[in-house]
């Protein structure tokens, strides 16, 4: 497969007019999918395929709680102070680790650990210890895993930081949001500047082998020069990677956003303009697109990996690794096997009581059929490469056999040919690629292929823009 030149461009026009909500494809089908039906069977069953075919493993810890809620957030979160609060919900996270550990093979090693939230540095130093030992005793992992943590800068010092490395963490990211004080205001996430800067000083001084931060845009009181002033602080402090979310402001699916004054949000139209300033800064400073809103610096291994036509995605976005199996632990986390995937229960008292009863925490899940598997292929081929080899998916799954490429996609064909009239891809006999104007509108070229959408209510998905 011939791997495109790394650039991206930008048409508001084209952006109006595709800007429409659609998954962020992390997954096909995607999590919406999940059903309640689901039988339990199918997940051990797909555990034993894995075992049996030694599948690569990537593992997910996800620790919900939070000292105060963050009005743009979108994440399944417990707000409370009372840190013991954390002491019920690690002895059942460890006791989920172990029932899911027993049942994979000892001789699967993990590539990809990451500690996401909520806010994983609200457990304590000897907590996180005691979740990390727990890992290792029932995984072994790669000499050059990714271990990863998601911090808030808030509560955070040096000690903790330095106690992450020695542990064997070698990866961060944490959220900046926005640098402006109104804006932080606004959205109950104060940090100041210069406590931004010196966490990142303690990260480096520690020896954190890459570094990523978050920013959104769309924002209460954001205009396109304060923005503007935030990317260049970014920039200043120097990430790996950066990522750039668009707001979505929901506030019938999150009641918390009710606090953002509404009448402060920028219109559409400020959001277009800065998102190409953002675009146009951060690749004049070197940063490459790598898709959907992610950045990274060229030597970054997402860049490299792109490159030769090696990226991957999934319930975590973007990684290096190769196609493994992710396994989530405690609650709302997600486990995606090869034809399976399942969701822990969203409710912490759910969650217990299926601990408690020595029952996987299973809530809702969905076995993948035979069209599940290659649409997904396709899917992330384009999420993660912007291009598509039509001769590769018809080897990979024999559709010669029964239909070429054309004829077992012939209800797609229009939309391709529609998106391809207006500049988003570009069709041979066998191949698609990506424009760089379509590459913004990523979500849209893949739902072509998305057969789910024809029959779902969009409304719960964030828009593409």
């Amino acid at each position: 497969m011939n791997v495109l030149p790394q650039t991206v461009q930008f048409d508001a026009d084209l952006l109006r007019k595709y800007d429409q909500p659609l998954p962020r494809y992390t997954s096909y089908p995607p999590a919406t999918e999940l059903a309640e039906y689901f039988q339990q069977v199918d997940f051990r069953t797909a555990i034993a395929t894995g075992n049996y075919k030694k599948t690569p493993l990537s593992l997910y810890c996800h620790i919900p709680f939070c000292e105060s809620p963050c009005y743009f957030c979108g994440c399944n979160t417990i707000i409370s102070q009372r840190k013991a609060i954390a002491e019920s919900y690690l002895d059942s996270l460890t006791r989920n680790i172990r029932q899911v550990g027993t049942l994979i093979a000892s001789d699967r090693t993990v590539g990809q650990l990451h500690l996401g939230g909520g806010t994983p540095n609200y457990l304590s130093l000897s907590q996180v210890e005691t979740l990390w030992n727990t890992l290792c005793n029932h995984f072994q992992f790669d000499d050059d895993a990714e271990i990863s943590i998601e911090v808030n800068p808030r509560s955070l010092d040096r000690e903790y930081l330095f106690f992450l490395k020695e542990l064997g963490f070698n990866r961060i990211s944490f959220g900046i949001q926005d640098f402006n004080s109104q804006v932080q205001q606004a959205v109950n996430r104060v940090q100041p500047e210069r406590m931004l800067f010196q966490v990142m000083d303690w990260i480096r001084d520690a020896g954190f082998t890459s570094v990523n931060v978050d920013l959104i845009y769309g924002l209460p009181y954001q205009t396109l020069e304060t923005f503007r002033s935030t990317v260049h602080k970014t920039i200043q402090l120097n990430p790996d990677r950066i990522a750039v979310f668009n707001f979505a402001y929901v506030p019938w699916l999150k009641p918390i956003q009710r606090r953002i004054p509404q009448e402060a949000l920028p219109p559409g139209s400020e959001k277009l303009k800065i998102l190409q300033m953002t675009i146009e800064e951060l690749t004049t400073y070197g940063y490459v697109f790598i898709g959907m809103d992610h950045f990274a610096k060229p030597n970054d291994e997402l860049a490299s990996a792109q490159r030769h036509g090696k990226l991957h995605r999934n319930f975590q976005g973007y990684t290096t690794k190769a196609e493994s199996d992710l396994f989530g632990f405690g609650m709302t986390s997600i486990s995606m096997l090869h034809d399976v995937y399942v969701q822990n229960h969203k409710s912490l008292k759910s969650y217990y009581r299926a601990i408690n009863c020595s029952e996987l925490p299973i809530e809702r899940g969905v076995k993948l059929d035979r069209d599940d598997i290659i649409r997904r292929t396709l899917i992330m081929e384009l999420m993660c490469q912007f291009e598509l080899s039509s001769d590769d998916i018809e080897e990979k799954y024999h559709l010669g056999f029964d239909y070429n490429f054309t004829e077992y996609f012939s209800q797609e064909q229009f939309q391709l040919q529609q998106m391809e009239t207006d500049g988003l891809i570009k069709l041979s006999p066998n191949h698609i690629e990506v424009t760089p104007v379509g590459r913004l509108i990523i979500r849209n070229i893949a739902a072509v292929f998305d057969r789910y959408l024809r029959d779902r209510e969009m409304s719960g998905f964030s828009k593409a823009i």
